[in-house]
């Protein structure tokens, strides 16, 4: 395809160690960071943001602690932030978003 660019974007997952492990067997790019190092954790995102990583997967354990720099990124195209739950289970940030994001795109809230 003429002037068509096509861009391979690698995909990261952003979590405590127990969440994000068995994303690598699926060969996803794994970053354990943890929710007492908030400073660490927007680091790696960053890093990711940086490095060609389209889509960075979050547990909301780990968003909830950088919240600021979730915004900043929901407000970019790339990288695409999706919160995932944490091992420990859902604290109902991701759902809360997805509905929130729907509801706007819609006009009024279809999910509940």
């Amino acid at each position: 395809m003429k002037g068509c660019v096509i861009t391979m974007y690698k995909i990261g997952v952003v979590g405590d160690r127990a969440s994000v492990l068995p994303f690598k067997a699926f060969g996803l790019d794994t970053f354990p960071a943890y929710e007492s190092t908030p400073e660490d954790s927007r680091k790696i995102v960053d890093s990711c943001a940086r490095g060609g990583y389209g889509i960075i997967f979050i547990t909301e354990q780990i968003a909830v602690t950088i919240k600021e720099t979730i915004d900043r990124y929901n407000r970019e195209i790339c990288p695409a932030i999706i919160l995932i739950p944490g091992n420990t289970g859902s604290l109902g940030v991701g759902r809360s978003i997805i509905r929130a994001n729907v509801e706007r795109a819609v006009g009024i809230n279809i999910l509940d």
